[in-house]
């Protein structure tokens, strides 16, 4: 069976068209023509989800599952599909997407294994005490429950995995909340056919067709009528901190606020310490150019910040990076406004008189090629905008003089994703001091290894102090993802006959 785009929206079922069309920008490859979202489409769309959450939403934990499993299924039958479609939209190669696409399916598995085992419902029972003085005590139960539809927004840098059928729609689906996901403009046929296999998934289940929408298109007018439908309960959200600010205030500014759970960004910052950096500085150097560089940097764990001592061992860890980033090659990024974004961002440290060239290349078109710069912990800290994310192959070294001064400056640093410490075995003591710092700077801190990319698991962190994410007390990624969309229910003095069926089984 061939699998291609037809270009329209899925509403509760339904492939309808918009408001005129608007064309993909493939890096390769064919143009496709979809059509553009409206605010009726998302009212239809918001409106159907809630019609499904009193079915969907009061289903068991195994409908579900059979459910996220089928969606896995479908997937993977169009795997060759969307491979090609996706390397087309975004430049990505097949491989990075095929592992893409396991890792999404991988999820959906995964989400299913842990609903059915029930331990997330976080059951509770106190027995009533009838007889206790001055008052008795009532018997009161609780358990998670969902908490109604939720809106997800695609993300630029994961066609898949953060995307139609990424980690918050799965964790939205496995909740028991329908989705209307907006899908992004850089990817709209990769998403199309993600949703042709959720579609169909929904059809072989049984599940309300309302369960899943998705919308392409449009202007901002979209985005903010689904964050601000009145049906809406929460919004999951991959992007930048302007894009993402902007739709958090007006989840805050509704006349029933909702949680935004927002990942921004980050710097994601390294920090060597001595007895490390002696050891290995050139394996270091080396190891951060891969990482710097993966994908074109196009990672939101990308680690683009090295504090390093000022010295011989932290110039070699220089000059190694440089030497390594002399053998990367222009790669595409995902699209054109992403590539002008990183340009800029370059222009912008080039221009600074706080910082001093490394290693420069020119970037041009749709292509970017890794850049280096240096300053120094004094001046980093004086002036905000070098601690501001580029999101591409940029890295900046920020030199220090002494241990007391990297402890400083990973107080200066704002939330972040991840912190990384290098260190060996006689940098413990030095590795004590910093660690309590930055793990209130981040939700994931790491020891001898680079970020780059999340492992999909039950104890991951994808998320962290603002501007990292928008909720320091939530994952994106894990299995943990999934309590975002419910909310503590307490039961007192009610029969068994009449709770949840979550509490029986």
């Amino acid at each position: 069976m061939v699998f291609t785009p037809n270009g329209k929206h899925l509403v509760a079922g339904e492939w309808l068209d918009g408001a005129g069309t608007f064309a993909s920008a493939p890096a390769h490859g064919p143009v496709h023509q979809f059509a553009v979202g409206t605010v009726d489409l998302v009212n239809r769309a918001c409106e159907a989800a809630e019609d499904a959450f009193w079915s969907y939403g009061y289903s068991t934990r195994s409908e579900r599952a059979a459910f996220l499993r089928a969606i896995a299924d479908e997937i993977e039958a169009r795997a060759g599909a969307i491979t090609e479609i996706g390397s087309q939209e975004t430049g990505l190669p097949e491989t990075r997407l095929q592992g893409e696409r396991g890792r999404t399916t991988g999820q959906l598995r995964l989400f299913a294994d842990h609903i059915e085992k029930g331990e997330y419902l976080d059951r509770r029972r106190d027995a009533a005490l009838p007889d206790r003085q001055p008052a008795p005590r009532p018997e009161i139960w609780l358990i998670q429950r969902p908490i109604g539809p939720v809106a997800v927004f695609g993300a630029s840098n994961f066609p898949l995995a953060f995307s139609t059928a990424g980690g918050d729609t799965a964790a939205a689906l496995a909740a028991g909340c329908p989705v209307v996901v907006k899908g992004h403009s850089a990817h709209p046929g990769t998403g199309e056919i993600v949703a042709q296999a959720i579609e169909a998934a929904i059809r072989k289940t049984g599940i309300h067709p309302g369960v899943f929408s998705l919308i392409q298109g449009g202007n901002r007018d979209i985005g903010h009528a689904l964050v601000q439908h009145p049906q809406i309960k929460a919004v999951g959200f991959t992007g930048s901190l302007a894009g993402g600010r902007a739709l958090f205030n007006l989840c805050a500014a509704r006349p029933e606020p909702i949680p935004f759970f927002g990942e921004l960004g980050s710097v994601n910052p390294m920090f060597l310490l001595p007895e490390a950096l002696r050891a290995r500085a050139e394996t270091l150097g080396q190891g951060w150019a891969g990482s710097l560089t993966m994908g074109a940097g196009q990672f939101c764990t990308n680690p683009g910040i090295a504090v390093v001592a000022e010295g011989a061992d932290g110039d070699r860890f220089v000059a190694a990076t440089v030497e390594a980033l002399g053998k990367v090659a222009p790669q595409t990024m995902l699209t054109d406004g992403i590539a002008k974004a990183y340009q800029d961002g370059q222009a912008r440290f080039a221009s600074r008189n706080t910082v001093k060239p490394l290693f420069t290349s020119e970037s041009s078109g749709r292509s970017a090629a890794p850049n280096l710069f240096e300053t120094s912990g004094a001046q980093f800290l004086a002036d905000h905008a070098l601690g501001e994310e580029v999101f591409g192959p940029l890295g900046l070294v920020v030199r220090v003089q002494t241990i007391d001064e990297m402890v400083q400056l990973a107080r200066g640093f704002e939330g972040q994703l991840t912190a990384t410490i290098h260190m060996d075995a006689a940098d413990i003591a030095d590795a004590r001091r910093l660690r309590p710092v930055l793990e209130r700077k981040a939700g994931r801190v790491l020891v001898n290894g680079f970020p780059t990319g999340v492992e999909v698991v039950d104890s991951m962190v994808h998320g962290g102090p603002y501007p990292a994410s928008t909720n320091f007390g939530a994952t994106s990624v894990g299995t943990m993802s999934i309590r975002r969309f419910l909310r503590p229910v307490a039961y007192q003095n009610m029969s068994e006959e009449l709770l949840p069926e979550d509490f029986l089984g």
